[in-house]
């Protein structure tokens, strides 16, 4: 069978940083586009109260989910353990023809694991709006996008099912087809 479709996702980071991450797009739905990560590669690892929840060499799976204002992430070590889920504020993906998707980072996150729910990066957002990078009423947006997250997780009803199911198993099966 033929590998699934590569979409390329133009992230941008105010006020100047692009990056174009090139990942298989394992599910196509109306509600959920599900890509894959195979094989990160960060500068350093990602800790989050001292530990590691993401490396380098270690797959994520992403979920984007048109019209909402985050994406979620199923983090994983490089052995393909699972660390948590990782809610990333941002513009509404912009769909363009032939798999190329734009977005902006709002800079906040939410981090979930068996320990809770726990916003990320508050301080990188005040930055970006004291230095202009993000206006107050973009500003305003992100964080009232965070809270509902983190509400919904502590009342047990997020994340939505689709992001249980696709497991890094099923994705990186889903990547051959």
């Amino acid at each position: 069978m033929a590998r699934s479709p590569l979409v390329h996702i133009h992230y941008h980071r105010p006020p100047d940083r692009l990056q174009v991450h090139a990942q298989p797009l394992v599910h196509d739905g109306a509600d959920v586009k599900v890509t894959v990560k195979e094989a990160t590669r960060l500068e350093r690892p990602i800790e989050i109260d001292g530990r590691t929840v993401l490396e380098t060499g270690a797959a994520v799976v992403w979920f984007t989910f048109p019209g909402l204002w985050h994406d979620v992430g199923r983090f994983h070590t490089a052995d393909g353990a699972f660390t948590g889920l990782y809610a990333n504020v941002l513009t509404p993906v912009e769909f363009r023809p032939d798999h190329v998707w734009h977005t902006t980072d709002l800079f906040l996150d939410l981090w979930v694991d068996d320990g809770g729910a726990r916003v990320l990066d508050e301080d990188e957002l005040e930055e970006a709006r004291a230095r202009g990078w993000v206006d107050a009423p973009t500003g305003a947006r992100a964080r009232r996008e965070v809270e509902r997250i983190r509400w919904e997780a502590e009342a047990g009803l997020w994340p939505p099912a689709v992001v249980r199911e696709w497991t890094l198993e099923r994705a990186l099966d889903a990547v051959e087809g």
